[in-house]
């Protein structure tokens, strides 16, 4: 018995240092971006880089909110991250909500075509979709940046698949007290929903805030750009043969993480037994 608890221990040990070794590994870039925003140009290109810069320096968060309006790209990302996560939050889980509790013809034939719709890539209708905002006047605002994914069928089928694991009772005995069947969603299957809820709220959040491919084909003034846009914008001395600002690069790359991290924290358990249970049930 001490032999195996012996090996146990090294075993144990042996895991823990290579996860931490990979800890690292993935970390450095993370903390390297956030170092070198507090650095001046020269001190950035050094090398072998340094973490701890020689002398602390803002300037380069000072340059964003001078030399470019990135405290509206801000605003604009936030805003559009939110009302995206907010809208698909509804749609998704009412949809997930009906095809996991009611029968109706032509069910599983819908929920097919929703499903076979995953595997079409969205450069192959970003044309299509661009003539369609084009033609509601929606470019070059909000409504083109949110409307078109207010339901994707990956958050439908994560809803569905939940939902479909909750027993059907609770709604039956929601009928016999007199509950709307709005009500027994919103107020029974929504509360119960809360894992899915929350890995799908993180999934959304993190695919609207990074998103640049539709952003950057849909805006045309530099007042609705979205930050990753804004964040190709400030790198575009790249293509004009000028240094790059890489300083405030960095700058930027650090405030766009936050809102990321904040959003995973709080609600990282949620987020983890939303996608288990998803996986597993249905």
């Amino acid at each position: 018995m001490s032999d195996m608890k012996t090996t146990r221990r090294i075993a144990t040990v042996a895991i823990n240092i290579v996860v931490a070794v990979f800890g690292v590994i993935i970390a450095y870039p993370l903390v390297w971006m956030i170092s070198a925003s507090f650095k001046q140009t020269t001190e950035i290109y050094q090398f072998p880089p340094m973490l701890i810069p020689n002398g602390f320096t803002f300037t380069n968060y000072a340059r964003l909110f001078t030399d470019w309006p990135f405290g509206t790209w801000y605003i604009n990302s936030l805003v559009i991250a939110l009302a995206c996560t907010i809208t698909v939050l509804f749609f998704t889980s009412l949809a997930g909500f009906g095809f996991a509790k009611y029968r109706f013809r032509g069910k599983g034939l819908l929920f097919f075509i929703m499903i076979g719709s995953t595997m079409v890539p969205f450069q192959l209708i970003l044309i299509p979709l661009f003539i369609l905002m084009s033609q509601l006047k929606w470019t070059n605002g909000y409504l083109s940046l949110i409307i078109p994914f207010m339901a994707p069928a990956v958050g439908i089928f994560l809803m569905r698949q939940f939902m479909y694991s909750i027993p059907s009772e609770l709604m039956e005995s929601a009928r016999i007290d007199g509950a709307t069947e709005f009500t027994i969603y919103w107020r029974i299957m929504l509360p119960l929903a809360r894992p899915a809820l929350a890995a799908l709220a993180v999934l959304t959040f993190l695919g609207s805030w990074n998103s640049y491919l539709w952003p950057l084909t849909v805006l045309r003034t530099r007042e609705y750009m979205t930050l990753p846009v804004g964040l190709a914008t400030i790198m575009g001395g790249i293509t004009t043969g000028s240094e790059p600002p890489i300083g405030a690069t960095m700058a930027a790359a650090t405030l766009i993480t936050i809102p990321v991290i904040l959003v995973f924290v709080s609600v990282q358990k949620q987020y983890i037994a939303g996608l288990t249970a998803a996986s597993i049930k249905g």
